[in-house]
C-alpha cells in the first residue's frame, strides 16, 4: 500500500512539473530583466547590462553624458508591466527625476530581445527620455525667482532687496599690475583681512572676479573714484535682501547671503550656486517660504555644440522637454515695530553685557520688539536666554498668595533676615528700614521685600507657584509666536531652600526677557497673553519639517522647558481680571511708592512696574542679573542687562528712557 502511493505521489509530481514547464512562456526571466534595467539606470550605471545594438560601454558612455546636466541628481526608475511577444517583450519606465524643488515625471519604453536563455535591452536614445534623439543630451536652464520680503506692522519692509556695491579685484581688467599689490590696497581701503585677500586674489585665475567685501550703496563712505584708483579694482552695482541696518534684529530676523558650498551640500540638489539662503532666525526658519520655487526648463540639445554657437543659431537647435515656471516666495508677515524695535536697539546701543528689550501689545500678544543688544554678540539674549528672573518672579509669588485668600493689603513680616534649613537669606542692600516689620504686602512687593515673600513659602507650595506662572502665561506652548523661543521653566517639585529660592526667582526657576514681558503682559490684559510674531508661517525650511514651537523645537505638539519636561498648551486655571487688577494694585505702587519712582514722570498711562536683581556664580559677594518689567496702557516691556547689577538703577534708566520715547 505504501509503495502505491509513493508512486502516485511521485507521478503527480511529474505532471505538476510539466504543466509549469509548459507554462513557462520566458515572463519571469523577462520581468527580471526589465528589474535590473529600471535597477541600473536609476544608478546612471549601465555597464553590466546585456545591451543589443551598442556595446555595454559604449551605452554607459552615452547615458552619462545625457544626464550630466542633472549631475548629481539620480532619477527614481520602475518598471511598468511586462508584454510578450515571442521572444521580445516591452516594458514601460517610470521615471522620477528631483530637480531642485521640481519633480520632473515621464515614462519611457523599453524593448527586450531573449537571445539563448537571457533577455538583452535594445538600446535607443529614447530609453532614457521618449523625446530624445541619437546625439541629444540634456539642457538644463534654472531660473531663480527674488527671495520675498520679511515684513512688519503695517506690512514695513524690514527686509526687502536693497542697492549694494560687490567691491573686488577683476582679474581681466588689472592689465600689468601685480594682482597681489592691488589687493594689498583694496583690502586696506575697505579694512579687511590684508593676508587673506591677498591670497585669494593670487589663488584665483585669470577670468576671475574676486570679492573683497559686499558695502550698501545707502551711506557707503568708500566712494567709486577710491576704488578705480587701484589697478583692476571695481565695485560691481547689485541688489540684496537686506534690514535697514546691518544690526537691525538681526539675532531676530537672521541674514541671507549666497549659499556657501557646505549648505549647497547638505540641501542634496535644492541648492546650486548663486542661491541666496537665509543663515539664522527667521531668515533660516522661512527659508523655503522666502524662497520660492526656481523655474526649471529642460531640453534636447545637439551634444557637439558649445553654448556661444547655441546663441547664435538661428532658430534655436534645443527642444523643450519639460518646463515648470518659477514661483515666487512669499513675504513673511510679522507684528515686529521698526520704530520700537529700532528704539529698543538705540536704547541699548552703549550696554556692554549682554542685554534685551522686549515689547508686547498685551490686547493682542504682538510682539513689537525684540532687541538683544550689542554685548549678546549677536545671539538671540531676547528670545532665548534663559535667566534667573529674580523679583520680578514676585508678581507670581503674589498671585499665589492672592489665590490663597491674601489682598494687596493684607499684612506680612518682613524681616532683616530669614534662615531656611541653615541658609540664610536677605534683603537686597539698601532695603529701607521704614518697611520692616509688619507691612502690607503690597508695600513688601513695592520694595522688594525678599523675606517677606520667602516667609509665605509654608502657605504657598512649589506646585502652587508652577500654577501661578502658567496662569500668566509662562512655561506655556506658544502657538502663535511662530519663531525659537524659551519661555520659562518653574519646577513643580521643590522643597526647603530651592523652595525659598523659587518665592525670589532663585534657584530652578528661568525666564528669557520675552517670557518676563509676557508674564507683565498678562497682567495688563487681565488674562493669560500668548506672544504672536509671525502672521502667516505658511512654511518652514526643509531642514526642520515642522513649525516650530516656543521653545524652539520643531514640534507642534509640545514645547520642551529648560527641563527638557513638556510644556502644557496652556494654563487650566488662567489668570483672571480681579487677580490681575490687584497685581496692576501692587506694580503702580512700585512707582508711586516703591524704588522704581523714577517711572512716576512717564508721561501718558500710569506706569505699573516690578523689578528685579538675581543673584548668579560663586562670587562673594554674587554678580547679579538686572531686571524690570512695566506695563505702560497697552504696551508691556521687559529689560534686562547680563552682570549689570540692580535692576531698578541698571534696567530702570533704560526702561525709562525706552517708555518716554515711544510715547
Amino acid at each position: 500500500m505504501g509503495k502505491t502511493k509513493n508512486l502516485v505521489l511521485g507521478l503527480a509530481a511529474l505532471m505538476i512539473a510539466g504543466s509549469l514547464s509548459a507554462c513557462d512562456d520566458g515572463r519571469s526571466g523577462a520581468e527580471g530583466a526589465a528589474k535590473q534595467l529600471a535597477s541600473s539606470l536609476a544608478a546612471l550605471d549601465v555597464g553590466s547590462l546585456a545591451v543589443d545594438g551598442k556595446d555595454a560601454a559604449s551605452a554607459n558612455e552615452q547615458l552619462k553624458a545625457v544626464f550630466a546636466v542633472l549631475d548629481p541628481a539620480k532619477p527614481s526608475v520602475e518598471s511598468g508591466e511586462v508584454k510578450l511577444d515571442g521572444d521580445k517583450a516591452s516594458v514601460p519606465l517610470n521615471y522620477t527625476w528631483k530637480v531642485g524643488t521640481t519633480e520632473w515625471k515621464y515614462t519611457s519604453q523599453a524593448t527586450l530581445k531573449k537571445s539563448g536563455d537571457k533577455w538583452a535591452v535594445q538600446w535607443t536614445p529614447s530609453l532614457l527620455e521618449p523625446d530624445l534623439k541619437d546625439g541629444e543630451v540634456l539642457d538644463k536652464t534654472v531660473t531663480t525667482p527674488p527671495r520675498a520680503d520679511i515684513l512688519g506692522a503695517g506690512d514695513a519692509k524690514l527686509v526687502s532687496y536693497r542697492p549694494v556695491v560687490q567691491v573686488g579685484i577683476d582679474k581681466t581688467t588689472i592689465g600689468s599690475a601685480d594682482p597681489a599689490a592691488s589687493a594689498a590696497k583694496l583690502a586696506q581701503l575697505l579694512g579687511v583681512d590684508e593676508a587673506g585677500y591677498v591670497k585669494q586674489v593670487q589663488a584665483a585665475g585669470p577670468q576671475a572676479f574676486v570679492s573683497a567685501i559686499t558695502l550698501r550703496q545707502e551711506g557707503r563712505t568708500i566712494t567709486d573714484e577710491q576704488i578705480s584708483a587701484i589697478p583692476g579694482a571695481r565695485g560691481i552695482p547689485d541688489f540684496l535682501p537686506l534690514a535697514p541696518t546691518r544690526t537691525f534684529a538681526r539675532a531676530l530676523l537672521g541674514t541671507a547671503a549666497e549659499a556657501s558650498a557646505e549648505q549647497i551640500e547638505k540641501a542634496g540638489g535644492a541648492l546650486k550656486q548663486g542661491d541666496t539662503v537665509g543663515t539664522g532666525g527667521l531668515q533660516e526658519q522661512y527659508d523655503a517660504q522666502l524662497r520660492g520655487q526656481d523655474g526649471v526648463s529642460i531640453k534636447a540639445r545637439p551634444q557637439g555644440m558649445t553654448d556661444e554657437q547655441i546663441k547664435a543659431a538661428k532658430p534655436d537647435p534645443r527642444r523643450v522637454l519639460f518646463a515648470a515656471s518659477a514661483k515666487p516666495g512669499d513675504p513673511l508677515k510679522t507684528t515686529l515695530d521698526p520704530r520700537l524695535q529700532q528704539l529698543a536697539e538705540d536704547t541699548l546701543t552703549g550696554v556692554g553685557p549682554a542685554s534685551a528689550i522686549v515689547a508686547l501689545r498685551p490686547s493682542t500678544g504682538a510682539v513689537l520688539a525684540a532687541a538683544s543688544g550689542p554685548g549678546s554678540n549677536g545671539y538671540n539674549t531676547a528670545m532665548l536666554g534663559q535667566y534667573a528672573p529674580g523679583s520680578t518672579f514676585k508678581i507670581v509669588d503674589s498671585l499665589a498668595m492672592i489665590r490663597n485668600g491674601m489682598t494687596p493689603d493684607s499684612t506680612v513680616e518682613c524681616t532683616p533676615t530669614i534662615t531656611v534649613d541653615g541658609r540664610t537669606f536677605k534683603n537686597a542692600e539698601g532695603y529701607p528700614v521704614t518697611s520692616l516689620g509688619s507691612i502690607a504686602l503690597r508695600d513688601a512687593f513695592a520694595h522688594s521685600c525678599n523675606t517677606a515673600f520667602i516667609s509665605a513659602r509654608d502657605k504657598v507650595s512649589q506646585a502652587q507657584l508652577e500654577s501661578a506662572a502658567t496662569s500668566l502665561g509662562l512655561a506655556v506652548q506658544a502657538p502663535k509666536l511662530g519663531a525659537d523661543a524659551f519661555l520659562g521653566s518653574v519646577p513643580g517639585n521643590a522643597d526647603g531652600t530651592e523652595h525659598a529660592a523659587s518665592m525670589i526667582g532663585q534657584g530652578k526657576v528661568l525666564l528669557s526677557p520675552l517670557a518676563a514681558a509676557v508674564m507683565a503682559a498678562s497682567v495688563g490684559h487681565g488674562a493669560p497673553v500668548s506672544p504672536q510674531l509671525v502672521l502667516n508661517p505658511g512654511s518652514v525650511s526643509p531642514s526642520t519639517g515642522a513649525t516650530p514651537t516656543a521653545s524652539g523645537s520643531p514640534s507642534s505638539s509640545a514645547s520642551p522647558t529648560a527641563s527638557g519636561v513638556s510644556a502644557p498648551a496652556a494654563s487650566d486655571k488662567p489668570v483672571t481680571p480681579a487677580e490681575a487688577a490687584a497685581l496692576g494694585d501692587m506694580m503702580r505702587a512700585v512707582v508711586t511708592s516703591g524704588h522704581a519712582g523714577f517711572l512716576a514722570s512717564v508721561p501718558g498711562a500710569p506706569v505699573g512696574a516690578k523689578t528685579g536683581t538675581a543673584e548668579f556664580g560663586n562670587d562673594n559677594p554674587p554678580k547679579t542679573h538686572a531686571w524690570i518689567v512695566a506695563v505702560h496702557g497697552d504696551l508691556a516691556v521687559a529689560v534686562f542687562v547680563e552682570d549689570g547689577g540692580l535692576g531698578a538703577t541698571t534696567s530702570g534708566p533704560l526702561l525709562k528712557s525706552f517708555l518716554t520715547a515711544a510715547g
